[in-house]
């Protein structure tokens, strides 16, 4: 593995100064955790949510996968990681709040918005295609309101694949009995890898601001 002297540089560079400099915390964190927020983001190594918001060790739990995506709440059996990460954060960790972050040139949503997996069968082992099917409702939407297959649309796809995400956290029941007891809030973004800017959901209105 040539990229392991890469990583073990870097580990280095850590210890002497980042774990270093925040000894006393590290220390902290040793006798166990307490972030506020859970984080869903995308797996792209682009969107990394520890440094897009400047983060200390330990200030948020984070999942990561494709696309950012939050599955609707099931019951079957299976090995539903992302749901395991969610019930943690919030039954667990006690989360406060729950921020998706959606990002621009996202593969997955490309992979969605184009139809890309529509040819290869559920299941046999295509995880990628069977995950992206969550978005093929919001896939037509934003189909209908494009001519092409642009630029526009592509960021239309990643605006509604962080609106399914919000939509499908609010099918789990210990999270609507939190929000709306108010001890849990619920909030969408998306980064703008291009820009290196933050746009936060308006879901009254359904738009992204910049921060």
């Amino acid at each position: 593995m040539p990229y392991m002297k890469e990583l073990i540089e870097g580990y280095r560079r850590f210890r002497e100064k980042d774990w270093a400099h925040e000894r006393e915390r590290w220390a902290e964190l040793a006798e166990g955790q307490s972030p506020q927020v859970m984080i869903l983001a995308c797996a792209d190594s682009r969107s990394d949510p520890a440094q897009i918001f400047d983060a200390r060790p330990g200030e948020m739990f984070v999942a990561r996968n494709i696309a950012a995506l939050a599955p609707p709440y099931e019951t079957s059996r299976g090995l539903h990681g992302v749901s395991a990460a969610l019930e943690f954060a919030v039954t667990q960790l006690n989360v406060g709040e729950i921020l998706v972050m959606g990002h621009g040139m996202c593969g997955g949503c490309a992979a969605a918005l184009t139809g890309a997996f529509d040819d290869v069968p559920p299941g046999e082992g295509h995880f990628i295609g069977d995950w992206v099917r969550m978005l093929e409702g919001a896939r037509d939407q934003v189909r209908s309101r494009h001519s092409e297959l642009d630029r526009a649309a592509f960021l239309d796809m990643e605006h509604e694949a962080v609106k399914v995400s919000l939509t499908n956290l609010r099918t789990f029941p210990w999270i609507t009995e939190r929000e709306s007891e108010g001890r849990l809030k619920l909030h969408g973004a998306h980064f703008s890898i291009g820009e290196g800017r933050l746009y936060l959901l308006d879901e009254a209105e359904g738009t992204f601001r910049p921060v």
